[in-house]
């Protein structure tokens, strides 16, 4: 079901100088950056290991507990079938956070749950997987 971690997502306070500490310290290179009316998300990767990002979030109108989760957030799967999958791990007794996936900044669908010690975990179902 799982094929591969897809991102660790990191809380930020202030996202230029997140990006430039990933980037300029770390060799990080920015994929896409954009927001929704809540966040501000920005996705790093690695030349050598371009398939697992970072993703830096930083709150701009907060709105839940999504940051209370710590400062890493939280960490995603990549899927190949989200629908599938959610069956699949239902069946295993996973209680997903909401109904229905819901769409990534790129496109794809993703959806939240969490782990046995309450850890945020995600499904993403990338567009070009």
């Amino acid at each position: 079901m799982i094929t591969k971690i897809e991102h660790i997502a990191i809380v930020v306070k202030d996202m230029e100088e997140s990006i430039l500490f990933y980037s300029e310290v770390f060799g990080f290179q920015v994929r896409l950056r954009g927001e929704n009316p809540n966040r501000e998300m920005a996705f790093l990767y690695l030349g050598t290991q371009p398939d697992t990002e970072i993703e830096l979030i930083r709150e701009i109108e907060p709105i839940s507990e999504y940051t209370r989760s710590g400062i890493v957030n939280h960490l995603a799967f990549t899927v190949e079938d989200i629908d599938q999958s959610i069956q699949h791990f239902e069946s295993k007794g996973i209680n997903f956070i909401s109904s229905v996936p819901q769409p990534t900044l790129e496109g794809g669908r993703m959806i939240l749950f969490n782990g046995p010690n309450d850890e945020l975990l995600q499904l993403v179902e990338r567009i070009n997987a």
